[in-house]
């Protein structure tokens, strides 16, 4: 199942049911039938969503070097950074313009 979210300060952004519950979670918010991001909670879920990717990052980096090995070549994965990029880059649309973000209409 897909979830639209929208704000009037950016395109709407649509992703997959369970993706859009993990970064809600990590804001704080629950993934219900509808829900909002109010304007003046956005700065908060922003710090909590770049400090979750900055966590993942810092924790692959302790797991690459963990696991190099000669000639084992580690491909960049789809990591909390790409996934969380067009939620995250909304949410800081919708901060600079005072604007709220809506799913579920």
């Amino acid at each position: 199942m897909l979830i639209t979210f929208q704000s009037t300060a950016s395109p709407d952004v649509v992703m997959l049911r369970d993706l859009a519950h993990y970064l809600l979670g990590l804001i704080g918010k629950r993934l219900g039938e509808r829900g909002v991001i109010m304007h003046d909670e956005l700065q908060g879920a922003i710090r909590r969503l770049e400090s979750a990717i900055t966590e993942e990052a810092s924790a692959e980096l302790v797991l690459e070097a963990l696991h190099r090995s000669p000639g084992n070549a580690h491909e960049p994965g789809n990591g909390l950074s790409q996934r969380a990029w067009p939620l995250l880059n909304m949410m800081r649309e919708a901060a600079g313009d005072s604007a709220d973000i809506i799913w579920g209409l």
